[in-house]
């Protein structure tokens, strides 16, 4: 169980990190996509995501930003912050407009992965109904399947672990509908 444990935290750690990558080359990108669609682009995308910005994730869109861009500290993509941190309405329009739902982390996680862990139900099943592949396997050893297949009270430290960690910057956890939604979350990727 601790090795477990470990391979599960040393697998979502890099998550919290997503915020806090130097994105010089991306706001280099946003700046040259907004001049060339006179698109007011005021925030980088990974930080437009994160936040749940949809309107300045709209205005990425029209600009053309590259969309499956990963921050340089965790490899995450935009789409990848606005799951963990549960903005349903930028991931989906993230998703239908074309998001790569497959890109891994540097931890290996896909999008499904963390949206199967934090029980973002709308958004694993708009990323299986636009290809995520069940099988992908992260670093730590585990599918998005097997991220949501031990009974809650065995992962509640991971839980406490990222609430902890990432509640200052918005995360927001409700233990009492995770522990419900694992299982549902769980029959929806057999």
């Amino acid at each position: 169980m601790k090795t477990i444990l470990k391979k599960r935290i040393s697998a979502m750690l890099l998550l919290s990190l997503i915020a806090f990558g130097s994105c010089n080359s991306q706001a280099k990108e946003n700046k040259a996509a907004a001049n060339s669609s006179k698109t007011e682009i005021t925030t980088d995308i990974h930080t437009a995501a994160y936040l749940g910005n949809l309107d300045e994730i709209k205005k990425h869109l029209k600009a053309g930003t590259d969309l499956n861009s990963t921050e340089p500290m965790g490899g995450s993509t935009p789409l990848i912050s606005a799951t963990v941190f549960g903005h349903n309405e930028v991931a989906i329009e993230l998703i239908k407009a074309g998001a790569d739902v497959n890109v891994q982390n540097k931890e290996g996680s896909t999008a499904l992965h963390s949206a199967a862990f934090f029980c973002r139900t709308e958004i694993v099943k708009a990323l299986l109904q636009h290809g995520a592949k069940k099988d992908i396997i992260n670093k730590g050893g585990s599918t998005a399947a097997q991220s949501v297949a031990d009974d809650f009270e065995k992962v509640k430290g991971i839980y406490d672990f990222f609430g902890t960690q990432l509640g200052t910057l918005g995360l927001q956890l409700d233990y009492d509908f995770i522990k419900n939604e694992r299982p549902i979350i769980a029959e929806l990727l057999k």
